[in-house]
């Protein structure tokens, strides 16, 4: 467990294990807790780095520039604090932006990146409304608070009324509690998320171009559970965008969390690959 000072934030992170390097980067309002279920399935193949974005958790901002250019610049501080590289990447939600903008910047640090459910909002079609759903929610925020804006949120993107967002009964005991302290976690961070993070990384727009010119392979992942839910339908886009079928994870849009033993067994076999 370390503490990074970057340009305008102290990153927290953490890197456990041994191997090729393995950064997980989690979503909205994750922090390296939220991947340590799937961490631990993992180091006995990897140095799993983790780490709490700026202003998140552990992490401190003493100042907010533009998001996805300053985070992308912090995951890649802490991968240089860690390795030489390349690395592989896994992202969940929000977390994808920063890893395609991450690889896009940084090609010579990368090797794959798994993109589970990306916020990539950007990329669904342009008569459709879920497109917005981050700047709606963004307004709710500023009238009515972080309650209703991730409320708007959760019923927005389909997720709301499933276990665990979108997933079945977590696997096991252990999962449950980590779910549960999951969600102790988003309250806690939701204003951070929903007043720096959201708009800037809902919103950004890949270069695909770019993306193809590094040569970086990707792979887009869906959950088992996800079906008509906004994150199974960004994932949906974000493969058709780059001419890659998307691949099948455990659980929902919160697999990591609810089935973090199989969910960590599908990614071992994808990185192997």
């Amino acid at each position: 467990m370390s503490v990074l000072a970057v340009p305008g934030a102290e990153i927290y992170y953490e890197s456990a294990g041994s191997g090729s390097a393995l950064l997980l980067i989690g979503g909205g309002t994750d922090d390296a807790r939220d991947l340590a279920g799937i961490a631990a399935e993992l180091t006995d193949r990897y140095t799993v780095i983790g780490y709490d974005p700026r202003g998140i958790s552990r992490s401190i901002a003493h100042e907010r520039p533009d998001t996805v250019p300053s985070e992308v610049d912090d995951a890649h501080r802490v991968l240089r604090a860690v390795t030489d590289g390349p690395a592989d990447v896994f992202a969940t939600s929000a977390g994808v932006p920063i890893a395609l903008a991450l690889a896009t910047a940084y090609p010579e640090m990368v090797r794959t990146v798994v993109a589970h459910e990306p916020a990539t909002f950007a990329l669904l079609a342009a008569d459709d409304p879920r497109r917005w759903l981050y700047d709606e929610v963004y307004r709710i925020y500023r009238r009515e608070g972080a309650a209703a804006a991730m409320g708007r949120f959760v019923t927005g993107a389909g997720l709301g009324g499933r276990p665990g967002n979108g997933a079945a009964v977590p696997e096991s005991p252990e999962a449950a509690e980590s779910l549960r302290q999951r969600l102790e976690r988003v309250r806690h961070n939701a204003d951070t998320f929903l007043a720096h993070r959201l708009v800037p990384i809902c919103g950004y727009e890949p270069d695909l171009d770019a993306l193809r010119a590094t040569g970086i392979r990707i792979v887009v992942g869906v959950g088992a559970a996800s079906g008509g839910s906004l994150p199974a339908d960004t994932a949906l886009a974000l493969g058709r965008a780059l001419g890659a079928e998307p691949v099948t994870f455990p659980g929902g849009h919160a697999g990591a969390a609810t089935h973090p033993a199989a969910f960590a067994l599908r990614l071992r076999e994808l990185l192997a690959d």
